[in-house]
This record gives structure tokens, sequence and C-alpha cells, in this order.
């Protein structure tokens, strides 16, 4: 085992980000590693922020999440160094990914955000993917943020609904 639980952590991470198909938020690794009392919150940042910045993952903030995704780098670096992570801790993540992957992915496949636009208005933004191919993209333009924040919260809750309803109207 590892002396440096630090190490540790970020093998977890990369472990995690290497066994999916799609990107992960930062919310969503927390979330198991902080449920198995491995670390806590302020030194999950600093793994986060270390593997960042040795380019072993990439992150992309998209509205209010932070998306993670391992790089090549970071698959290398698993390779030479995940048998420092114990077959218990690898099991509990296995089983983890497995049961929770459908809701893990669908939480990351669809993405809302809005900005300004340059004539004034905003506009919705608006992503349902499936293993990085967009099933469907639209941009609204609307009058006002608070209608435009409305129409990504709103996709978050109704993009099944939604994206069938296009589906069936214009076949």
């Amino acid at each position: 085992m590892l002396q440096d639980p630090l190490t540790l952590y970020k093998l977890i991470v990369l472990y995690m980000l290497d066994h999916v198909s799609f990107s992960m938020t930062a919310a969503q690794i927390s979330d198991f590693i902080l449920e198995k009392d491995y670390t806590n919150f302020l030194t999950l940042q600093q793994v986060f922020s270390d593997l960042t910045e040795s380019r072993l993952i990439t992150s992309e903030a998209i509205r209010n999440r932070t998306h993670l995704s391992i790089t090549p780098e970071g698959r290398e670096t698993l390779v030479y160094f995940q048998d420092h992570i114990s077959s218990a801790i690898r099991q509990e993540i296995d089983a983890y990914l497995k049961e929770n992957e459908y809701d893990l992915r669908n939480e990351v496949a669809v993405q809302g955000s809005y900005y300004k636009s340059t004539t004034g208005e905003y506009e919705a933004h608006l992503v349902a993917k499936d293993r990085d191919i967009n099933l469907v993209e639209l941009t609204l333009s609307v009058p006002t943020e608070k209608i435009a924040a409305s129409i990504c919260d709103n996709w978050q809750k109704k993009n099944k609904e939604i994206y069938q309803y296009l589906i069936a109207e214009l076949f």
C-alpha cells in the first residue's frame, strides 16, 4: 500500500475516471470518496487541483458543474500505479460505478448553459449527449437572463420528454 494518502486519493480519482466512458463531475467523484470517508472535502479539492495542474485530468466548467476527464497521461500513470490501490477499494469503486452508471452518465450527458449575446438577448444552449455524440443540440434566444436560466433548469428535468417529442414530430 502507498505511504502517501494524497497519492492514493489521486489514484482513486484516476481509476474512477478511467473506468467510465464519459466525463464525471467533481461532485460525483466527491460524493463517492466522501461517503466512504477516505478523506475530507478540502483535501479532495487539492487532489483535483494537483491532477489538473499535472495534466493527468482535464477540468471543464459547464454552468455550475466541473466536468473531469482522464488524459492519456493520466491513463499511463494509472497503468503504472493502479496496483497501489487495494483490491477492496477497487471493488468498491467498480460496484459503485456499475450500480450508478445510468444516473452518473445521465447527469453529465445533459447540459444547459446560457450567455448574453451581442444583440443583448440571452441564448440558452442545450445539449443531450450519449457517449460524446450530441443527440440533440438547441440554442434558444430569449429576452431575459431569468428565462434563460429557467430553460436550462427545465432542460435538466425534461430533456427526455422533449427529445422524444422532437423525434415523434419530426419523423
